[in-house]
């Protein structure tokens, strides 16, 4: 009995301890590159992460804007507004690369990739 709850304890520690590894933190800047079905371009975000949310700005052929957004697990959502029109990224993310869907106000939507700059 007592091996058993020792063996459970080091499995609940261990356990606790990937899932501290897994945490990803997107503070930095990323270099995008976005397809839509009006073009493609190839912005800059600057992220600060603080837990699941983010904060950051936003460079590119559409403008400059700040930007907010969460990371929950692996999965990504950014927004941003350019002349009242909402902008938004929902993707994945690992610690050195983001991906996924782009919505551009329901004028064109595509894809983007990033990479760490």
């Amino acid at each position: 009995m007592k091996n058993l709850i020792f063996f459970l304890f080091i499995l609940v520690i261990g356990t606790g301890s990937l899932q501290a590894q897994d945490k990803i933190d997107l503070t930095g800047t990323w270099v995008v590159d976005v397809n839509t079905d009006m073009g493609s371009g190839a912005p800059t975000f600057v992220l600060k992460q603080e837990g699941e949310n983010i904060t950051g700005t936003y460079t590119g052929s559409l403008g400059d804007a700040p930007v907010t957004g969460t990371l929950k697990g692996d999965v990504l959502h950014l927004e941003f507004s350019i002349q009242g029109n909402k902008i938004t990224y929902d993707g994945t993310a690992t610690a050195q690369e983001i991906k996924g869907s782009v919505d551009l106000a329901g004028m064109a939507t595509g894809t983007f990739q990033g990479k760490r700059k």
